[in-house]
């Protein structure tokens, strides 16, 4: 580098006096300016070694910004960068600048772009470090995804609770529909799970629940496939794609699921252990039916079930 050339890289976008100088520099934002013909920087703070271990005259053209920016970043806020100074419009971007030592932080660019009929010459910016506002963001962000798990999953047994269910049964039937497409629901209840909780106690009903819920929650199920707590001793399980035979099939794999289960049972008046009574409804959705008939359907199931003795599967023909 000539000496003309380190007397540019020490001229600040005005510093007639060395007040703009002085006031540049003094700022932990990083001031620097480009000459968008040549792209060569003819100026950019001092404050730039300290932040990126970069020496000042290392900065001597738009490569130099471009290959210390994170390789992920790269084309994307090159690209960005490009479109909108040629365009004349002012703008700020967010990446990782790759520091000397490998590592990297945060950067925002607010950029500046000067015309002269209506073509652009000059873009002047300041880069500011924003590395702890962003691992701000991501805690934050990071906290939101835990709030909205937490939303979706029941606080007792630990799995999906009928929020989600709702939620998934409503995007399942419209894809079904369009698809014409089967669509299985089962409802499963635990039998005289009243009595349980009289005689045993509220704690150990608790218990139950939650060992219930883990048992069907391990049976094995495709990706797409939903099992969730309704509500009280009510569990759903929801199976898009699956037609009646291949439902009642996993229906009877629950119920004996739950009665190898071996929890005692002496209030009940259907077996000496816990036992579920099961409902399954199966429809290819038509136009004009909506989620909830699922649900009614199945529930109906499950009320045949109990009607017929309990610890047994009912479905529609």
């Amino acid at each position: 580098m000539n000496d003309t050339e380190k007397n540019n890289m020490n001229e600040p976008v005005a510093d007639e006096d060395g007040k703009y100088k002085t006031l540049l520099e003094s700022t932990k934002a990083i001031p620097w300016k480009i000459d968008w013909e040549t792209k060569q920087f003819s100026y950019i703070g001092p404050q730039i070694e300290g932040l990126l271990g970069w020496p000042q005259h290392s900065w001597l053209n738009a490569n130099d910004w471009i290959e210390r920016i994170h390789p992920e970043d790269r084309e994307g806020t090159v690209n960005f960068c490009i479109s909108q100074s040629m365009d004349g419009v002012d703008h700020e971007a967010d990446y990782r600048a790759l520091k000397a030592d490998g590592s990297f932080v945060w950067i925002r660019d607010v950029v500046h772009v000067i015309r002269k009929n209506g073509v652009t010459t000059e873009l002047i910016g300041f880069m500011f470090d924003i590395s702890e506002r962003k691992k701000m963001e991501e805690e934050l962000l990071s906290l939101n995804r835990k709030l909205e798990a937490l939303s979706l999953q029941d606080g007792l047994t630990g799995v999906a609770n009928r929020r989600l269910f709702d939620q998934t049964l409503k995007a399942e039937w419209f894809r079904a529909l369009r698809g014409n497409q089967p669509i299985s629901l089962i409802v499963l209840d635990i039998d005289h799970f009243k009595q349980y909780n009289d005689r045993y106690g509220h704690i150990k009903g608790d218990e139950c629940l939650i060992q219930i819920a883990d048992a069907l929650n391990k049976i094995p199920l495709r990706s797409t496939d939903l099992f969730a707590r309704y509500g009280g001793e009510e569990f759903v399980l929801l199976l898009p794609g699956a037609a009646r035979e291949s439902a009642i099939e996993i229906a009877e794999k629950c119920r004996n699921t739950v009665l190898n289960l071996g929890i005692p049972h002496e209030a009940s008046s259907t077996a000496d252990v816990v036992t579920i009574s099961v409902g399954v409804n199966s429809v290819i959705p038509a136009s004009g039916d909506e989620p909830p008939s699922l649900f009614s359907g199945a529930d109906k199931m499950l009320y045949q079930a109990k009607e017929c003795g309990r610890n047994r599967v009912a479905s529609h023909q």
